[in-house]
């Protein structure tokens, strides 16, 4: 299966670079660059891209903003969402999981961690790694503003194993990892994210994750059980 990219980057020679050494990759194909958030709205229903290489920073409509539209399109509903931070200084990173991001990368991030990354947004995944993307999400959390995401009262339509299971995802943990805290197998913690999805009607494991924070379910800087 071919996964196809949309690069959108306000910088052409940004975009030629992550170009350069993404087409190579057998499975992937870049059928679309766009420089400002209105383009990349309007380049995802023209090209039908699996996966957008989203900037935040951009003209006219920014990432965020873009995203949003895109997720909130029911004609896109495949279409994931990969965003790019500077790291130390963009606190745009929960608005953008809120805003339906399947997750985000280093502008700096190595090619093979970013062919990773594309491969894991496209196959329905959220790029949420235990370690520096933990202690982002929990700093960022405690800084931005409530959104519009479950409440915890919502929580209750989920059995206290999908809470259970819930929580940890929030704290970083990859299926594996929470298979084995609870003795499970990885298919049956995967089956239990997707049902938690569904009902709570999430595109993906980010926005699992902040639902899980803003509901009181995990809290910043706590630790798995």
């Amino acid at each position: 299966m071919t996964i196809r990219l949309l690069l959108v980057d306000d910088q052409p020679l940004i975009r030629a670079g992550f170009r350069m050494f993404l087409e190579p990759a057998a499975d992937l194909e870049v059928v679309g660059e766009a420089g400002t958030g209105r383009q990349a709205i309007e380049f995802a229903r023209a090209t039908r891209a699996d996966v957008v290489l989203m900037d935040i920073r951009m003209p006219d409509i920014d990432g965020i903003e873009a995203t949003r539209r895109i997720a909130a399109d029911d004609d896109l509903a495949g279409v994931r969402v990969l965003i790019l931070t500077t790291f130390e200084t963009d606190d745009n990173v929960v608005l953008a999981l809120r805003a339906g991001a399947s997750g985000f990368l280093v502008k700096n991030v190595e090619p093979v961690d970013l062919l990773h990354a594309v491969r894991v947004v496209a196959a329905g995944e959220s790029l949420l790694s235990p370690a520096a993307t933990q202690a982002l999400i929990n700093r960022f959390l405690t800084q931005a503003p409530l959104g519009q995401l479950p409440a915890a009262l919502d929580l209750i339509v989920l059995t206290g194993r999908e809470r259970e299971i819930l929580a940890l995802v929030a704290y970083g943990l990859s299926n594996q990892q929470i298979a084995e805290q609870l003795f499970l197998s990885p298919l049956t913690v995967k089956t239990h994210i997707n049902r938690a999805m569904t009902k709570l009607d999430v595109r993906d494991r980010a926005q699992l994750v902040v639902i899980a924070y803003q509901s009181g379910l995990a809290h910043p800087g706590g630790r798995p059980a």
